[in-house]
């Protein structure tokens, strides 16, 4: 951790710390407002494969979100979701490859991300995102998503209505959100108190707890046919939470673990981006 991290981590340590004397409801609203705002936004530049792209816009709950088409004719549609505080940019490689396989591609940037506008997402938001696209521009029959879009993603995809023949690449998914929140909630170091009103503060503005924000648990309304990619190395989106689904043993998924390519360079691993392509 560099030391300008460790600053930041102590402050908040420290913060939160007096606030939880003052408050447990007041530290838990602070909290949450924290862990659904990027701490950084994407500003790297589009490569030139975005000056190919129809530019499209359309708003979100006050928020305009800013997205590309390629092949907007064509009527064989993927949509590409990106993960958290990351951005469309960060998966231009898999654009000419998907359109050489008669793909039109669909890619946006979520609220609070990349070139869209706003400040904060929720795992709601970021599935009703994805749900507009799918009506707005679709028909979409493929899809392949990393980190949290992969848990976006099965919560949009549970509530859609599809079959077998569509197909679905998750990339290093964030499998559970409660697992995402426990280490938010390791680092800030607040006590159990807060992170009951925490938990509370979810279900009121979901409708559910935290439990239910879960791959494990989506995946069996699913009826795509599903690859999904992760690392054993993964220090962002543990395997063991990969491991549970995997016991489970769902027929539409086939796992493909490796070793070494931790949370990112999956994506971008040439060995996997030809599974991926392949796959879809």
């Amino acid at each position: 951790m560099k030391l300008t991290q460790k600053i930041a981590v102590s402050y908040l340590r420290t913060k939160f710390g007096l606030l939880s004397l003052i408050s447990k409801k007041k530290a838990a609203a602070i909290a949450l407002d924290l862990f659904r705002t990027p701490q950084t936004r994407n500003t790297k530049l589009p490569s030139k494969i975005f000056d190919k792209a129809e530019k499209l816009q359309f708003d979100i709950e006050g928020v305009t979100v800013h997205g590309y088409s390629w092949n907007h004719n064509v009527l064989k549609k993927v949509l590409i979701v990106h993960g958290f505080e990351s951005s469309i940019v960060n998966f231009d490689h898999f654009v000419f490859p998907l359109m050489d396989k008669g793909y039109g591609v669909l890619a946006f940037d979520a609220p609070g991300h990349g070139r869209s506008d706003g400040k904060t997402i929720t795992a709601p938001l970021f599935a009703k995102m994805i749900t507009m696209i799918c009506e707005k521009y679709g028909p979409v029959q493929s899809f392949m998503a990393h980190s949290f879009g992969g848990l976006t993603l099965s919560m949009a995809l549970e509530n859609m209505e599809h079959n077998e023949s569509f197909k679905v690449v998750f990339i290093a998914p964030l499998t559970e959100l409660k697992t995402a929140a426990e280490n938010f909630f390791h680092l800030i170091n607040v006590d159990e108190k807060v992170r009951e009103k925490f938990d509370e503060l979810i279900t009121d503005m979901g409708g559910h707890s935290l439990d239910w924000y879960s791959i494990q648990r989506a995946i069996k309304n699913i009826k795509a046919q599903v690859l999904w990619l992760h690392d054993e190395d993964d220090d962002q989106t543990p395997i063991r939470d990969v491991l549970k689904v995997k016991k489970d043993n769902p027929a539409n998924v086939r796992f493909l673990i490796t070793k070494g390519l931790g949370h990112s360079r999956i994506y971008t691993d040439k060995k996997m981006v030809t599974e991926i392509i392949d796959f879809l």
